[in-house]
């Protein structure tokens, strides 16, 4: 055997390495109706290529920076770059997390630019998809130009027209902070007018989906802010528009509310989607090596045999609260917070709002709707850290086909939704409201919790009683509240807060209606007295409301890009 090596090694060379490519292909020679398609289609893959370190569920962006939830895991230090975003004080421009979130949602946005630019180029009689597809990639970059906008207010705007090696010479600071609303909101207009009512492929977004983000975008946009980030004005005509864009997307007929809550949350309803507007397709036994699983959520399974790792993404003490309803079945506006509910017989002896046990994973209640499967306190990992509540809404039954072990993490097929019909029905009672239309707002929140009230079916033990004890009501002017415009748009907040909570969305809505600074130092206060760690979060105002623009990205830049203000 060596007498054997030693004879390679003097009789071989690197001349086999030498091969002269069989041919070259030029840029023209891409621009093909097949190509298009296949660039198309990496556009799309680049939605549901997210990780743990960058989800595109979002919930280490707007659940753990809001009060919602804890970020969890084994401690403090374990992916300690969330750590510094949930404490916000701690955090610097130099975390890499959120610097590889930037990086993500730009191959996002250049996968959509490089697919424009071919299918630009070709005729409407060599490639008559054309002008759908343009519309798809411009709904795809604009979705990822939102999340962008929402998290960092200032990006520089690149698009299809702009060659790679000039990317660092644009700024961030190029367009206004309305202008750059104004760019997202063309990108959708752009798509609503071109794409289709409906699309055979579920994961391509209809006509429908792209009024529905355009509503999104102005609501949004409404709420102005000054350079120090404080809403200064809340402008009527964006609000009509939104309330306009919304009723053509219920005038469809597209989309329904699930008659059960927790159906949004179980991958088998997928298939329906009847309440989904648009979402991140996800697939498993496809013939690839895992599928196209969640990996975004991927760490946030609880510590049980059945699953193993890693516990984050933890409902906060307070968020357990507030599903706490008084005498009449409505919030506990004022009084929610001023007892906690723990263990098992706190949930008999208080009443709740039913989401409670669709959201929160609560000890000795069934996981996932399985009376013979219950969660139990060791299954959490740091409880003297985070306590001993964890996240359902993401995490799907092990017995399910769309479950897997991923080692040493878990995994499902079940689908991100970027856009809930119900979403799309709040932001209508939202904009109401702030016109001073209250009264057309109410039955649409009653909607929103009428369903909630039917969606006790699937929240029953062993013995076919409630694992908890449930009171809610509609709003009844009159009989439970008095129905002026505070109170709806307190009752508005209330909802998103209970229908959205631990979906990743809870922190833009706080800074949308600029109360993000009051409310969580308020949050800090209170709840740092049950975890410990917390006794350090500080959020500044004028500053925190967006994350820092990535120090990596201005060093990229050679300084162009500014930072935001504060930082």
């Amino acid at each position: 055997m060596l007498m054997l090596a030693a004879g390679l090694q003097y009789s071989c060379s690197n001349e086999f390495l030498d091969m002269k490519p069989k041919s070259i292909i030029s840029g023209s020679q891409l621009v093909t109706p097949e190509n298009s398609e296949g660039m198309v289609i990496s556009a799309y893959s680049e939605l549901g290529n997210d990780h743990y370190t960058a989800p595109n569920s979002l919930w280490p962006y707007a659940d753990i920076t809001s009060g919602d939830a804890y970020k969890g895991g084994g401690g403090t230090g374990d992916i300690q770059e969330y750590n510094a975003m949930e404490l916000f004080d701690f955090n610097t421009t130099n975390n890499g997390l959120i610097d590889q979130k930037w990086f993500r949602l730009y191959v996002g946005i250049g996968r959509a630019n490089e697919a424009l630019k071919v299918i630009n180029q070709l005729s409407l009689e060599s490639y008559p998809l054309k002008v759908q597809r343009q519309a798809e990639m411009r709904f795809i970059r604009a979705h990822h130009y939102f999340v962008l906008k929402t998290m960092f207010k200032f990006m520089p705007w690149i698009d299809e027209t702009i060659s790679g090696d000039q990317y660092s010479k644009i700024s961030n600071k190029e367009f206004t902070d309305q202008q750059l609303w104004d760019k997202i909101a063309a990108e959708f207009k752009y798509a609503a007018d071109n794409l289709p009512d409906t699309q055979a492929d579920k994961g391509r977004p209809s006509k429908f989906a792209a009024i529905a983000y355009l509503a999104k975008t102005k609501l949004y946009q409404a709420y102005q802010q000054n350079d120090a980030n404080t809403v200064t004005s809340i402008d009527n005509a964006k609000l009509q528009e939104v309330v306009t864009l919304v009723d053509q997307v219920i005038a469809s007929g597209q989309f329904s509310l699930f008659s059960d809550f927790g159906q949004n949350f179980l991958q088998p309803y997928d298939a329906t989607g009847k309440e989904s507007v648009f979402a991140i397709q996800r697939s498993i036994g496809d013939g690839t090596p895992k599928g196209r699983l969640d990996w975004g959520n991927a760490l946030n399974y609880p510590m049980n045999p059945e699953y193993g790792c890693c516990n984050f993404h933890l409902p906060s003490q307070n968020l357990v609260n507030s599903f706490k309803t008084d005498a009449n079945g409505i919030p506990q506006f004022d009084a929610f917070n001023n007892s906690d509910v723990k263990e098992v017989a706190d949930f008999n002896t208080n009443t709740f709002d039913v989401r409670l046990d669709h959201t929160v994973a609560i000890p000795g209640h069934p996981w996932k709707y399985d009376p013979s499967f219950i969660f139990q306190k060791n299954w959490d990992r740091a409880i003297d850290i985070y306590g001993f509540f964890a996240s359902l809404k993401e995490n799907q039954h092990y017995k399910c086909a769309c479950f897997a072990k991923v080692p040493p993490f878990m995994a499902s097929s079940k689908n991100t939704d970027i856009i809930r019909y119900a979403d799309v029905l709040l932001w209508k009672a939202e904009a109401l409201i702030d016109l001073g239309r209250e009264n057309d707002a109410l039955p649409i929140i009653n909607q929103i919790r009428q369903r909630a009230i039917n969606s006790n079916g699937m929240l029953k033990d062993i013995n076919g009683n409630y694992v908890s004890n449930y009171k809610m009501d509609i709003y009844k002017p009159g009989v439970n509240c008095t129905w002026d415009n505070q109170f709806a748009f307190k009752a508005l907040q209330w909802e998103r807060r209970l229908e959205f909570a631990m979906e990743g969305v809870r922190f833009f809505d706080l800074v949308r209606w600029g109360i993000a600074a009051e409310y969580i130092n308020n949050y800090f206060s209170v709840e740092s007295t049950k975890r410990q760690y917390l006794t350090v979060g500080k959020f500044t105002k004028g500053k925190h409301e967006y994350f820092p623009i990535p120090q990596n990205q201005i060093n990229f830049s050679n300084g162009l890009y500014k930072q935001n203000n504060g930082w």
